[in-house]
């Protein structure tokens, strides 16, 4: 099987894809779009969109895509069997504000009333 995913170092989005393909130990190309412009684009000119992640599976793209979503498509298509393995990140969300904010190397402001 043959496995691009477009994502982002730092989002809860693509932590949630790489946590699915960990979860069925599959190999795949893991696309920089945040800092790699090259790669954001070829993105954009395969999924017709720009948002993220987008998964490409044996050609197939499923864009701005969880990795629930990722992973009930691999099922529906007999590419991977159920299992219960635990996953460490959620895998149907993306980041916090917080999140954010941690990851830009912002102090969250806190305001009192």
């Amino acid at each position: 099987m043959k496995i691009i995913a477009y994502l982002k170092p730092h989002c809860g989005w693509s932590r949630g894809v790489r946590a699915v393909m960990a979860k069925y130990n599959l190999e795949f190309e893991d696309r920089d779009i945040w800092n790699d412009m090259n790669q954001r684009i070829e993105m954009i000119q395969k999924s017709g969109q720009e948002l993220s992640p987008c998964v490409e599976i044996n050609g197939h793209m499923l864009p701005d895509i969880s990795g629930d979503e990722v992973e009930a498509w691999m099922l529906s298509q007999g590419l991977v069997k159920a299992n219960q393995a635990a996953v460490d990140v959620p895998t149907d969300r993306g980041c916090s504000d917080e999140e954010h904010a941690a990851q830009r190397g912002e102090i969250p402001v806190q305001f009192k009333g």
